[in-house]
């Protein structure tokens, strides 16, 4: 046999090997995306068009139809979307200058930082939401220290800014996280290279550092503005009860458990993740330009106004 025809009958061994090697192993993995995702999300997407009337199961858009129109429904639609955005932006103004000092910053003052990010992660999100209650509570100590300098008809748990501070609280490291690791990956090279053609730190910056720190800052907003807008927990006890601050996921948790309405609560989750789901796409869409834009620039030389000062 031919060296060249042995060689690729070897190499269809191998890729035979590894392709069976490969489908084996990623068996468990297929048997609980299809279990634990497909399925149930299967379910939920047949049960958003169904409903049933005497004993008989049947196909409508009357779900969807009910509370698309509903003027409670699209309250708390948006006051859902408007919390996940404010939880967003405050993340990002708090955890982009975090990333960037960890990124800076010695490797044992960065060992310490993360652990006093992830350390709050590793508590129930349920257990973390409680203290915060007894901490903003009428009777805890920040509400003590305001009555002590006069501030006698202070509330705190009940407002925007009690479920906005647990909101930011507990998806804040979900920011840090993704754009410390795009901080890190920026060459010091390309830093360097500014500041030879005159750049001061902050045109530095604001050219080279940010613009490659972009895809983690999106990262960054996929990975909190969807389980903000979905949040359970933080709005029935910082928001003072489901009387006032009644988001999208509580109204979907009501529809389940409370009112054993499978249709209903099936039909405002379609309409919450098309929501999402097309916001996600708006964000990644940016990712893709920005990703497009550094291509395009990709190979020219750093053009930075020589002579800039700070």
């Amino acid at each position: 046999m031919p060296f060249h025809a042995q060689a690729v009958k070897q190499n269809r061994i191998r890729f035979k090997f590894r392709f069976n090697l490969f489908s084996s192993l990623s068996i468990p993995f297929l048997l609980v995306l299809l279990l634990f995702v497909l399925l149930p999300f299967f379910f939920i997407v047949f049960y958003s068009f169904a409903r049933t009337t005497d004993s008989r199961l049947y196909l409508t858009l009357d779900n969807f139809a009910n509370f698309v129109s509903d003027v409670d429904f699209l309250k708390s639609l948006g006051l859902s979307l408007w919390f996940a955005f404010l939880t967003t932006i405050f993340t990002l103004l708090i955890g982009y200058p975090v990333a960037y000092f960890m990124a800076k910053s010695s490797p044992k003052v960065r060992n310490i930082i993360n652990i006093l990010i992830t350390f709050p992660m590793w508590i129930n999100m349920l257990l973390r939401t409680i203290a915060w209650k007894q901490i903003l509570d009428d009777n805890g100590p920040i509400i003590s220290l305001l009555k002590m300098i006069g501030l006698n008809n202070v509330h705190i748990i009940g407002t925007d800014f009690a479920v906005v501070l647990g909101l930011v609280y507990v998806y804040l490291p979900f920011v840090i996280i993704p754009i410390y690791t795009g901080l890190v990956k920026i060459e010091n090279s390309l830093l360097e290279a500014s500041m030879d053609l005159g750049a001061n730190r902050h045109k530095s910056f604001v050219k080279v550092t940010l613009p490659l720190s972009i895809p983690g800052v999106i990262s960054g907003i996929t990975m909190v503005f969807l389980p903000a807008a979905t949040t359970l927990v933080i709005p029935k006890y910082l928001g003072g009860g489901l009387a006032r601050y009644r988001l999208i996921g509580n109204l979907i948790e009501d529809y389940f458990l409370k009112a054993n309405n499978y249709y209903a609560g099936s039909a405002i989750a379609v309409v919450l993740a098309i929501v999402i789901l097309f916001m996600i796409y708006l964000v990644n869409k940016c990712d893709r330009t920005v990703v497009k834009e550094k291509k395009n620039h990709k190979g020219k030389k750093l053009t930075v106004e020589k002579g800039a000062k700070a």
